[in-house]
């Protein structure tokens, strides 16, 4: 957490969070189920090592991830009998016949167990303890029911099973010689497998990787088809232009694409090589370079060494451009649907929102202790500019729902079933909820990530500028200077140090989020914003 007390993530990694029992029985319930709707005791699992999988039956980056988490399950469970799953769905509700079928069609494919459909109470419990914001998380236990790693998705996949028993200790270990790799990296080092030397072409021929050799290789990274729609035809006229005066380049497709038929259509017209579907290299180059699955439309150049040369994200100046001419009815308006939409019916034209900063909320009814959050601030913020707004873009796909969610909100939506929703999903590579887009006056993008900064700072990160956090960033930095390094705070028993974070924490006082500072216990997972303590 600091650079004298440790790392916050090795912390959390000794945090313990009760017996396998206790966290996930109830009064009424003491068992899991397999697909097949056998029960299993929870008792019987006292002893391994448990791994707690929060993850959604509908977002692309789950179902790809489920995947590679089944080759992991089965391989070390073919070894090792103290490693278990055990299934936490985000998006289901009791009540709700369309949840429970994704669920049920979900979970069909998947080896390990699930707590019951219906026992909305404990995946709540869960969620709540382990402050799971996005899906999917992979939370792993030791046998005595210690936090070892709370970044399993990373760590599974970066490695694979290479990361079992996925200690810091050996996550450390692992980046300690990717890092060495890197200084002997070569072309083979990076596009050829144990079970290949090739690539691929859009007729899949294969193509030898030593054909590359001597080369400048652009690495194109892409998880989805639509989110690389943009970028792509820009990179493939670069591609053609080289090619015609004889330079030695090439394109190589790296695909997290996890339906075949989405696969086969990326690749169909492309001028360059790819990886073959679902090969498990591409996973594994991801976290060799250091990406995020979100981040797509990445292009990393290799040299003709075989050393990595440069990073560069949607480079071109046509998508540069076309970004800084954003406005609001570009972004809002298409064809006859120039309005969205407020309580009882009423249609608010968009032209009468130009000028005003606007929060673009990408969520669901489900992330309801965000959307309180969200409301709170946003009444606060509304006292202070009235020249601010909120549009919701649904991602339900059942209408009653999304009354229930619109009807606990104050602001303003797009329509259910919208063609603009897939559009600003799309412009914004929305691939994880809840988030917050902030669009200024102008219509252009301010902030991608106003989740964290309401989160952290509420109302008082308003407009939501670089300039704003700046102020903000050198107000943290100035502040603690007159704060006590120690306290004791009365709900508390042991001493609490004054410490800069490195990761977000939950505050033990309001149970808001917080980051930059914090009051700390070192003994135990506990922390208090400094405001909670000092004022």
């Amino acid at each position: 957490m600091t650079a004298n007390l440790g790392d916050r993530d090795n912390k959390m990694a000794a945090e313990e969070v009760g017996d396998i029992v206790s966290l996930l029985s109830t009064d009424e319930r003491n068992f899991l189920i397999r697909n097949n709707g056998d029960k299993v005791a929870i008792g019987s699992l006292e002893g391994k090592m448990i791994a707690l999988y929060f993850s959604s039956s509908w977002t692309p980056r789950c179902k790809r991830f489920t995947l590679r988490l089944i080759e992991v399950y089965n391989e070390l469970t073919s070894r090792d009998n103290i490693f278990e799953i055990i299934f936490l769905p985000y998006d289901c509700c009791e009540s709700c016949n369309s949840c429970e079928k994704s669920f049920i069609e979900y979970f069909s494919k998947i080896p390990w167990f699930t707590v019951p459909f219906s026992d909305d109470k404990i995946k709540k419990k869960l969620h709540e303890l382990f402050q799971v914001s996005r899906r999917p998380t992979l939370v792993i236990l030791d046998t005595d029911g210690k936090v070892l790693n709370r970044e399993g998705v990373q760590a599974i996949r970066g490695y694979g099973t290479e990361a079992y028993p996925f200690t810091v200790e050996k996550i450390s270990k692992l980046r300690e010689e990717v890092e060495n790799a890197k200084k002997d990296q070569t072309l083979r080092s990076i596009l050829v497998s144990s079970s290949r030397d090739y690539l691929i072409t859009n007729d899949r021929s294969k193509v030898c990787v030593s054909s590359l050799e001597g080369k400048i290789v652009a690495l194109y990274f892409s998880c989805n088809r639509d989110c690389c729609s943009e970028f792509s035809p820009i990179l493939a006229q670069i591609y053609k232009k080289l090619k015609e005066i004889g330079e030695g380049f090439e394109v190589v497709l790296v695909s997290l694409e996890d339906d075949e038929s989405y696969y086969d259509e990326a690749i169909e017209n492309m001028p360059w090589l790819a990886f073959p579907f679902n090969d498990k290299s591409c996973d594994k180059l991801f976290g060799y370079f250091g990406l995020q699955e979100y981040k797509c439309s990445t292009v990393i150049l290799i040299g003709s060494d075989g050393k990595t040369m440069n990073k560069l994200y949607e480079l071109s100046e046509k998508v540069k451009a076309r970004l800084e001419s954003q406005t609001l009815e570009s972004l809002l308006v298409s064809d006859d649907l120039d309005y969205v939409i407020g309580k009882n019916g009423l249609k608010v034209p968009v032209k009468e929102l130009v000028g005003k900063t606007i929060l673009l909320q990408f969520s669901a009814r489900w992330g309801r202790a965000f959307l309180t959050k969200v409301i709170k601030e946003y009444h606060k913020i509304k006292n202070v500019d009235a020249d601010f707004e909120v549009i919701y873009v649904p991602s339900e796909d059942d209408e009653s729902l999304f009354d229930e969610c619109f009807s606990l909100i104050p602001w303003l939506a797009l329509p259910l079933y919208d063609e603009r929703v897939e559009f600003l999903n799309r412009r914004f590579k929305i691939h994880g909820i809840p988030s917050l887009v902030a669009i200024g006056p102008t219509g252009g993008t301010i902030n991608k990530d106003v989740e964290k900064l309401l989160m952290t700072h509420g109302a008082d990160a308003y407009p939501f500028t670089e300039e704003k956090l700046k102020e903000l960033e050198h107000q943290n930095k100035d502040m603690p200077e007159r704060w006590p390094k120690k306290i004791a705070y009365h709900i508390h028993k042991h001493e609490l140090l004054l410490i800069r974070c490195c990761s977000d924490y939950r505050c033990g006082v309001c149970e808001e989020s917080g980051d930059s500072w914090s009051y700390c216990c070192i003994k135990c997972d506990f922390d208090l914003h400094p405001k909670c303590a000092l004022w």
